[in-house]
C-alpha cells in the first residue's frame, strides 16, 4: 500500500473510532427522531452545532439586540442566544419555554440609573410585545410595551457578556414567521359531535420532525383557550410508544399505547383526530398503531378521505342561499323576494333575524312599542313570542348541534332559548361573566362548530369558548384579537372554523379576515365599497357578503375586488343560516 494511500485508510479508521466514541456518549440521542422536549429548548435542532462568538469588541447595545434576534436561530439549546452570555450563565441559563414574540422594530438603550456594580451595564429592549406563544404553543394575543432589563458585564477579557439572561425567550415578529408554521391540531366536541381545530405553532425545520411534534400537541391536550369546551380523546394513560417515523415505502407510523379497553367507536374518533391534525403537515398514508396493534381492528393505514364527513350536520345545504333583513321585513337573497309569513309581510317590525342550520326555523327581533322582543318558530309560520324582551337584542344566532337560540340581552346578559318537550320556548342562563366584565357586547356569533363565540364590545373583536357542564354553560377564556390594529369593529362571523371576518367603520380597511387566535390579520380588498359597512355574513364554501352605504356586495378572496350583489337592496343586512 502506498504511503499517502495508508494515510487515508487510517484517517478513516480513527474517523470510525471517534465516531464510536462519540455515538456511545450520545446513546439516549436517536439517529433519526422527533427532538424531545427540553425545557427553553423549541427548536428541533442539530446536535453539536457550531456556534460563533460574538464579534469582538461589540458593544452592549449591539450585544443586546443580537441577543434577541438569535433567539430562534438553529441550535442545539438555544446555542445561538447562549454565545451572547458569560461562561456561567451559558451552563445555567434555562429559559421557560415560553415565547414572547415583538415587533421587528425595537430598541435597545442603557438604563438611566447608575450601574448596579462596576464593569456593568443595564441595557433596556424598548418595543411591542404583540403576544406569546406559550407553554402549549399556542398563541395569546397582546399589544403592551415589552419590558424587559438585561445586565451585562466586561469581562476579563474586556469583552461584554450578558450576565442575567431573561427567564422567557424573546423573539421578532418575522423571526417567529420564518421559524414556526401553524397547525390546526384537532379536538372533539362532544356538543357538535364534531372536530374542532386548535391553532398551535410548531417548528418548522427539520420538517421531518413536524408530524413527531404535531403528535406531542395532541398528546397534551387542548391549548387553554378550548379547555373545557373539547375533549381530549388521547389523555392520560395513552402515550406515544415510541418516535413517530416513516418507513422506506413513506407510510408515516404513529405507534400508542395505553388504549387498552378502548372502546371501538372511540378508537376510531381518536384515528380521525391523529388524520385531522397530521393532514397539514404530511400527505403520507398513516398507519396509528396501539401497543403494536392496529388501533382499529382490520384498518392499520390511514388518510382524509377514509373519514366520515363529522361535519355534515353543521354544513349549509347548498339550496339555502341565506336571507337579508331589509325595511323590517325578510327576504332571500336567492331572489330578492320576501320569505312567507309574518316575518316577510310585515307583519313583524323585524329588526334582525337568524335562520336555523337546516333552513327550518326563524329566530327574529321585533321592534315592540319602545323595546325589542325575541320571537322563534318555524319559517313561513307565526313565530312565538318569548320571554326575552329587553331595549336591545344583538342579532340572534343558532347554536351548532343544540337547536339552540342565543342573544345578549341590554348588552350584558346573555339569553338562551331551549325548545322544551312540549314544544315551548325555555330561557336558561348563560354564565358570560368573564366575556361580559370586558363592557357591552353588541354581537354575538357561534363558530361553525359551536366550541367558540366571537363577540364584538366596544367595537373590539373578542373570542371566547363555550365550556358545558352538565345543564350549564359559561364562556370562559375570553381572548381580545389584534387589540390595537383593529378598531370600531360593527360586525363580525366566521368564514372558516378557526377564521373570522369582521367589518369596521374604518374606511381603510372595511372588512378584515382575522385567525382565531388573533395572531394574523389580513384586509380586503376596500374597492367599490362605500363607507361605512355594517354588516357582514360568511361561512365555508360561500362568498362573503357585506353590507355597506349602497347596499350589497360579495367577494371570495382577500384580493378580489367587491362585486354587487345580484339581488342588492340599500340598508339590507345579510345573514347566512346559524
Amino acid at each position: 500500500m502506498k504511503p499517502h494511500a495508508f494515510r487515508r485508510t487510517a484517517a478513516k479508521l480513527l474517523t470510525a473510532v471517534l465516531s464510536l466514541v462519540l455515538l456511545a456518549g450520545c446513546a439516549n440521542v436517536p439517529l433519526e427522531s422527533q427532538p424531545m422536549v427540553v425545557p427553553g429548548e423549541r427548536q428541533g435542532q442539530s446536535v453539536g452545532d457550531v456556534v460563533p462568538e460574538p464579534p469582538p469588541n461589540i458593544d452592549p447595545l449591539s450585544l443586546v439586540r443580537a441577543f434577541v434576534e438569535a433567539t430562534l436561530k438553529p441550535g442545539q439549546n438555544n446555542a445561538a442566544a447562549r454565545a451572547y452570555l458569560d461562561e456561567q450563565s451559558r451552563a445555567n441559563w434555562r429559559p421557560s419555554r415560553s415565547l414572547t414574540i415583538i415587533q421587528d422594530t425595537f430598541g435597545t438603550v442603557y438604563d438611566t440609573a447608575p450601574p448596579p456594580e462596576p464593569g456593568t451595564q443595564v441595557v433596556n429592549v424598548r418595543g411591542i410585545d404583540i403576544g406569546t406563544l406559550d407553554q402549549n404553543n399556542a398563541f395569546v394575543p397582546d399589544y403592551t410595551p415589552a419590558l424587559l432589563q438585561v445586565k451585562v458585564r466586561k469581562q476579563a477579557n474586556n469583552q461584554w457578556r450578558i450576565v442575567d439572561p431573561p427567564a422567557d425567550l424573546y423573539a421578532t415578529q418575522s423571526d417567529f414567521s420564518e421559524n414556526y408554521t401553524s397547525v390546526p391540531v384537532s379536538f372533539y366536541s362532544e356538543s357538535s359531535a364534531t372536530f374542532v381545530p386548535d391553532r398551535r405553532y410548531v417548528v418548522a425545520k427539520p420538517q421531518s420532525g413536524l408530524p413527531g411534534r404535531v403528535m406531542d400537541l395532541l398528546v397534551s391536550g387542548p391549548s387553554a383557550s378550548l379547555a373545557g369546551a373539547v375533549k381530549n380523546l388521547l389523555g392520560e394513560p395513552v402515550e406515544i410508544d415510541s418516535n413517530v417515523k416513516s418507513l422506506d415505502d413513506g407510510t408515516l407510523v404513529v405507534p400508542l399505547t395505553g388504549l387498552s379497553g378502548v372502546p371501538d367507536d372511540i378508537r376510531h374518533l381518536i384515528a380521525a383526530q391523529i388524520v385531522l391534525s397530521l393532514q397539514y403537515v404530511t400527505s403520507a398514508r398513516i398507519r396509528i398503531l396501539a401497543d403494536g396493534a392496529p388501533l382499529v381492528p382490520n384498518h392499520p393505514d390511514w388518510r382524509r378521505n377514509d373519514l366520515p364527513a363529522y361535519d355534515a350536520a353543521l354544513s349549509i345545504n347548498v339550496d339555502l342561499q341565506g336571507l337579508m333583513t331589509v325595511g323590517g321585513r325578510i327576504r332571500s337573497l336567492s331572489d330578492g323576494n320576501p320569505v312567507a309569513g309574518p316575518a316577510g309581510n310585515g307583519g313583524y317590525d323585524v329588526v334582525s333575524a337568524a335562520q336555523s342550520i337546516d333552513g327550518k326555523r326563524l329566530a327574529v327581533v321585533e321592534r315592540s312599542g319602545g323595546a325589542v322582543r325575541l320571537r322563534i318558530g318555524d319559517l313561513g309560520r307565526d313565530l312565538a313570542q318569548t320571554t326575552l324582551v329587553g331595549s336591545s337584542l344583538t342579532r340572534p344566532t343558532w347554536r351548532p348541534g343544540t337547536g339552540e337560540v342565543w342573544t345578549v340581552v341590554d348588552g350584558l346578559s346573555v339569553g338562551r332559548m331551549v325548545l322544551d318537550p312540549n314544544g315551548h320556548w325555555t330561557a336558561l342562563t348563560v354564565n358570560a361573566t368573564d366575556l361580559t366584565q370586558q363592557g357591552a357586547i353588541t354581537e354575538l356569533r357561534f363558530s361553525r362548530d359551536g366550541a367558540r363565540v366571537a363577540a364584538v364590545i366596544k367595537g373590539q373583536l373578542w373570542v371566547a369558548s363555550v365550556v358545558v357542564n352538565g345543564d350549564s354553560v359559561s364562556l370562559r377564556e375570553p381572548r381580545h384579537l389584534q387589540p390595537h390594529d383593529l378598531e370600531d369593529v360593527v360586525d363580525v362571523d366566521w368564514v372558516a372554523q378557526d377564521g373570522l371576518v369582521a367589518v369596521t367603520k374604518s374606511p381603510s380597511q372595511p372588512v378584515v379576515r382575522v385567525t382565531v387566535d388573533g395572531q394574523r390579520l389580513d384586509a380586503f380588498n376596500s374597492s367599490n365599497l362605500t363607507p361605512t359597512v355594517h354588516g357582514v355574513t360568511a361561512a365555508p364554501n360561500r362568498p362573503i357578503v357585506v353590507a355597506d352605504t349602497s347596499g350589497l356586495w360579495t367577494a371570495s378572496e382577500l384580493g378580489e375586488v367587491w362585486r354587487p350583489h345580484s339581488h342588492t337592496m340599500k340598508d339590507a343586512d345579510p345573514f347566512y343560516p346559524g
